[in-house]
């Protein structure tokens, strides 16, 4: 199968969790796409359920799908959340940030009464940090901020480039909410609650894209069909 097609396949499976009713965050990047267009295909044969983007680009795709759109300040609280992963490990730690959507990907999973991650198998790793860890910065104090997360960051055992994410043109890449993405380069996270702990106490680091003890269950599409893994202890994957 290829790459698109695992995504897909995931992206259906998950979609089996989604009841009447239920209020979804819908995440954002390519594997979260599939999932917005199985549901709206669900929704266009008759369910009904109302849904919170965690982008503007998720947030258009799902108006012109026709699903029933709202906010967090109308609808703080939701059933359950479905999104991608950049990387994650055995225990449902993520690398999240690649579409760069990470700030408000992580404030409505954590709105929600579960967490539901979909990828293809190849993003499940025994190791998080081969993917680059993205934070989103203020613009203010680049200078400052991005010396003090490598100073705070060697402190936990994490080196290497860190490097502003830019469009074509030499335009740096801006977020929804016009922040700054720094990709840190690390290759090798041994601690990531160390690290998560560490740059929390950076002012200028508005969040990182580190998710631990957010996500409840994974759906890994590979060559061997859908794999589930659950967060509790670790707990081993099962295929179906």
């Amino acid at each position: 199968m290829s790459q698109d097609a695992l995504k897909v396949a995931a992206a259906e499976r998950a979609l089996t969790y989604v009841e009447p009713g239920m209020r979804v965050g819908l995440g954002t990047g390519s594997t979260a796409a599939k999932f917005v267009d199985a549901l709206g295909k669900k929704v266009a044969t008759g369910l009904d359920v109302l849904c919170v983007a965690t982008s503007e680009a998720t947030q258009s795709q799902a108006e012109k799908l026709g699903i029933r759109m709202s906010t967090l300040d109308e609808t703080p609280f939701l059933d359950l959340t479905v999104d991608g992963a950049d990387e994650l490990d055995g225990e449902l730690r993520l690398i999240k940030g690649g579409g760069g959507a990470l700030l408000r990907e992580k404030i409505v999973a954590t709105a929600s009464g579960r967490m539901i991650v979909i990828a293809d198998a190849s993003k499940k790793v025994d190791l998080l940090g081969a993917f680059p860890l993205p934070l989103e910065v203020v613009p203010f104090g680049l200078t400052a901020t991005r010396n003090m997360i490598t100073a705070l960051a060697a402190d936990v055992g994490c080196e290497g480039d860190i490097k502003v994410r830019m469009l074509g043109g030499g335009k740096p890449f801006l977020t929804d909410s016009g922040n700054l993405i720094l990709d840190c380069h690390f290759g090798r996270i041994e601690e990531p609650e160390d690290l998560d702990e560490a740059l929390k106490l950076i002012p200028g680091v508005v969040e990182n894209g580190l998710f631990i003890g957010i996500a409840d269950l994974a759906v890994l599409a590979g060559a061997d069909g859908v794999t589930l893994l659950g967060a509790e202890n670790g707990a081993e994957p099962t295929s179906e």
